[in-house]
């Protein structure tokens, strides 16, 4: 089944997974250690993060380490960039409005 990159972010979990790799690529077990959670359970979300191509796999000796895949963030980013501006819009609105509001009560 192909998931999509919203999916992927949408647990919370998931997300702190990406937090942590982020700044250095990691292993399952490395990553477990953060979370009050089975290896098991981790390794379903790496396993997710990674179909979405959030992650990616590397095979270093014996071990597995999984790391962030910054193009596909992009498109979160991209995604996200309609809203900013759509809110930066009204708050500049709102900055002209009492702005004008103030000017009236000197």
């Amino acid at each position: 089944m192909r998931r999509d990159i919203f999916q992927a972010v949408a647990d919370p979990t998931r997300r702190a997974i990406i937090v942590l790799i982020a700044s250095q690529a990691m292993t399952p077990n490395a990553i477990a250690e953060n979370f009050n959670t089975t290896r098991q359970a981790v390794s379903k979300h790496l396993r997710i993060l990674t179909e979405c191509e959030l992650v990616k796999q590397e095979q270093k000796g014996r071990e597995i380490y999984y790391s962030l895949e910054i193009d596909k963030m992009k498109e979160i980013d991209q995604w996200m960039e309609q809203f900013k501006q759509i809110w930066e819009t009204k708050f500049d609105q709102l900055d002209n409005l009492l702005s004008t509001i103030k000017k009236q009560k000197k």
